[in-house]
């Protein structure tokens, strides 16, 4: 947090002009694309400057609740059950268009830069053909790109609120300004998502929890462990859904969804932290009925098959609710993205988002909590002590990375390249506050001969000395066991095969590359190749992911399609270290598994909408709480 903040003046420094083509790429969530607004609307294709957003003409949105008529609460409910995308192919489609959308803003601003729309090699005696055809050739400056409709099927008609025909008729198009459009668009795909998640969790209960042959397959133990407390989130989503149809049908223009969003994540979303808390449970009892009860698989694969599922997997739906809590808050991180500074819309979004970010970490925590204990476990009972013991399982320890290292042995003046065993194994395991160093001794244990307290922990690259001693780092314990300085020599494991990575083979782990991962382990706050700690001083590429990862290592970043990254560090086989935007979380991931943005001012706008997003309370909010409230009855 610290990092953006610090980052956020120099990106203040850019230009303004292209701010808003570049925060377009945000608008893929809702279907609403760069330059796609409806013909309807004066001024879509203008820029903030000719057009001011809505904060500076607040009269704008009040003028239009004033004078536009409510919705039909059947018009309005014929919309919802006419949508006819599951949550999972919605999901998909949404971060798939994100993704487009992104790249070809960054590509049509790098070709703006470039001088020409066709690049750098442009011949120069069309110049003056180019300059006779500047004024139809401008609007491409914001031309439109193919619209995906997320709510599209053979009964729907749309897929946009400005696409709504109360929306059209009421003539609010000529009145709302472009980015107040945009900010409609951002609530009414919060509301319609909703819908759509509400319809695939509704599938799983009464298409596969209901199911009668699969009532008599399953043990009532067996049942509980695989649906948890699904009704509950059903029935939450249900009046969830409800209460945001009801604002929907006050008035055509939305006045604000996250004031809901704040009520139902402060009291009622702890459900989602039961059920996904009980995921490792879940997942244990999934794959081992899948083995030992052929009747159940046969039925599941049965069910599978059903034209309700659309080809999808049982185990998309069950992993519904943790895939919609997290989506959630990311809708909300679009809608603070677009509403006035400093305005009470922007306290109740701040609201809503701080909520949800507890409610996403409460199960994230309950998720690993599991994992971790029984890991801790099987750790301890592998451990011998030559030193004091130490003791090994706490609720508030967890494994950050293990593996096998070569530390240089003998008194320092015999190391020399004749030594017949220069190196000896060496076994780490570095916990969130705790490094434990060993030895492997025959079966399967570790003897350990060292330990300090992570926060006390230093390292230090040595520079190129030679095949032998390449990929040697000094690791030193400022306190150790004995309550001493100790310094040790440690090179990195040849080579690490990993798994199969997006359908082909994973290119092998090199010394080098481990040996980064392990000094950035050991010692988090270390300068980088870009980011200075000590000086706070940012300079990052960033990257979107296309293709999502699964972590296979405790280091490493699972990571989901259209996620932005900051680069902190990079490895020469195609690894990266870096911090996700959107919650600040840092691991290892492959290079192939995302693309470099390109683009400093796209860069830029996403470090300024993280920081916003982030930013700490101000006493405007606290200011605003109870106005807030007061609102919320009178609109009840």
């Amino acid at each position: 947090m610290e990092l953006l903040a610090a980052a956020f003046s120099a990106a203040c420094a850019v230009d303004h002009d292209s701010s808003t083509s570049e925060s377009d790429a945000r608008d893929s969530a809702t279907g609403h694309l760069p330059g796609s607004e409806s013909s309807s609307t004066p001024g879509n294709g203008t820029t903030p400057e000719e057009c001011p957003a809505l904060a500076d003409s607040p009269t704008t949105l009040t003028e239009a609740l004033q004078m536009i008529h409510p919705i039909p609460a059947d018009s309005w409910r014929n919309l919802i059950e006419q949508i006819g995308l599951l949550y999972q192919e919605y999901r998909d489609k949404s971060t798939l268009q994100e993704i487009e959308t992104r790249r070809q803003q960054d590509a049509e601003i790098q070709s703006h830069e470039d001088g020409s729309p066709a690049g750098e090699d442009a011949p120069e005696d069309e110049e003056d053909e180019e300059e006779e055809e500047e004024e139809p050739a401008s609007p491409p400056e914001r031309r439109p790109l193919p619209q995906i409709c997320l709510l599209s099927n053979p009964h729907s008609r749309f897929n946009l609120w400005q696409d709504l025909p109360e929306i059209r008729s009421s003539g609010v198009l000529d009145i709302l300004q472009p980015e107040e459009v945009r900010l409609q668009e951002a609530m009414f795909e919060l509301v319609t998502s909703e819908a759509s998640y509400y319809k695939s969790l509704n599938l799983l209960v009464s298409h596969f929890m209901e199911n009668e042959r699969l009532k008599k397959i399953l043990h009532p133990s067996e049942a509980h462990i695989l649906f948890s407390n699904v009704l509950d989130v059903l029935a939450v989503s249900e009046r969830f859904l409800l209460e945001l149809e009801h604002r929907m049908e006050e008035n055509v223009v939305i006045s604000d969804v996250c004031d809901i969003v704040y009520h139902y994540a402060a009291d009622h979303f702890s459900v989602y932290i039961t059920y996904v808390s009980n995921q490792t449970y879940q997942e244990r009892t999934y794959k081992q009925l899948l083995q030992e009860k052929a009747a159940f698989r046969e039925l599941i694969a049965q069910l599978e098959l059903d034209p309700k599922c659309k080809g999808l997997p049982f185990s998309s739906f069950l992993i519904l609710p943790f895939q919609r809590i997290t989506r959630l808050k990311l809708l909300v991180q679009n809608i603070l993205k677009r509403v006035e500074e400093r305005s009470e819309r922007e306290c109740t979004a701040l609201d809503a988002h701080r909520e949800l970010e507890l409610v996403v970490k409460a199960c994230n925590e309950g998720v690993r909590k599991m994992s971790r204990t029984e890991q801790m476990i099987s750790i301890q009972k592998k451990m011998e002590f030559k030193i004091k013991s130490v003791p090994i399982i706490s609720h508030s320890r967890w494994l950050l990375k293990q593996g096998e290292l070569q530390q240089m042995s003998g008194p320092k003046t015999s190391r020399t390249l004749r030594t017949k065993k220069l190196f000896r194994e060496i076994y780490l395991f570095l916990f969130n506050d705790l490094l434990v160093l060993c030895r492997p001794i025959p079966g399967d244990k570790y003897q350990v001969f060292d330990s300090a307290p992570r926060g006390l922990l230093r390292v230090e690259e040595l520079e190129d000395q030679g095949q032998t001693l390449a990929n040697v780092f000094i690791l030193r314990l400022l306190e150790n066991a004995d309550d001493r300085e100790a310094t040790y020599m440690l090179k990195a494991s040849s080579q690490v095969v990993l798994p199969l990575l997006l359908g082909g083979p994973c290119p092998l782990l090199y010394a080098r590359s481990e040996m980064k991962r392990w000094m950035t382990s050991l010692a988090p706050n270390r300068r980088t190749k870009f980011v200075s700690f000590t000086s706070r001083l940012l300079d990052c590429p960033q990257v979107q992911c296309v293709h999502p990862y699964v972590a296979q290592q405790p280091d490493e970043l699972t990571l989901e399609l259209a996620d932005i990254l900051n680069i902190l560090e990079k490895t020469e086989d195609g690894w990266i270290f870096g911090e996700r935007l959107h919650d600040q979380e840092r691991g290892w991931f492959p290079s192939s598994t995302t693309e470099e943005i390109l683009n400093p001012k796209i860069r830029s706008q996403n470090l300024k909408e993280c920081f916003r997003v982030h930013k700490m309370d101000d006493p405007q909010r606290s200011q605003n709480k109870d106005r807030r409230k007061l609102g919320s009855r009178n609109r009840q």
